[in-house]
């Protein structure tokens, strides 16, 4: 096996029982680094340090990562303009910090008749937020609810 000491240099090949009288030697651990490559490359190495070091690295790598949620707005065909805007704003906040959102339009009793005013208000707002997101699902129609969800571009 190849040996790399403590300080990174390398000792050569030698064989197993050679390299563990080095690692006790310097009071540390051999440890096994590449076991698939001819030949197999063994580190002398505190473990247990290593061990921290890789469990830090990857709390760092959860920390970084985002999720996704969804956030739902609710609206109504026949919504006045400045519901409309808190809406929107809403809408740009959850847009800026990278979350999906899904317009939900609920249809109440007569409204249902009037369905192109629904569907005139998602393109509205399909129109607005063109530079800011995509339409992730078109607008669809599901009982007395249309709903459209946009992802951030």
């Amino acid at each position: 096996m190849l040996l790399i000491d403590e300080n990174g240099e390398k000792q050569g090949e030698m064989p197993v029982e050679a390299a563990l009288e080095a690692a006790v030697e310097a009071g540390l651990d051999l440890v096994e680094v590449s076991p698939n490559t001819s030949p197999p490359v063994c580190k002398i190495l505190d473990f247990g340090k290593l061990k921290y070091q890789e469990q830090k690295k990857k709390a760092e790598a959860r920390k970084k990562t985002k999720t996704v949620d969804i956030k739902e707005i609710k609206m109504r065909p026949n919504i006045d303009v400045h519901d409309y805007e808190v809406k929107a704003r809403a809408m740009r906040r959850f847009f800026e910090e990278g979350d999906k959102v899904k317009v939900t339009l609920r249809f109440r009793g007569r409204e249902m008749a009037h369905q192109d005013r629904g569907m005139d208000l998602l393109n509205r707002v399909r129109a607005d937020f063109a530079e800011l997101a995509k339409v992730e699902f078109e607008p669809k129609l599901e009982g007395r609810q249309m709903t459209m969800v946009m992802a951030p571009r």
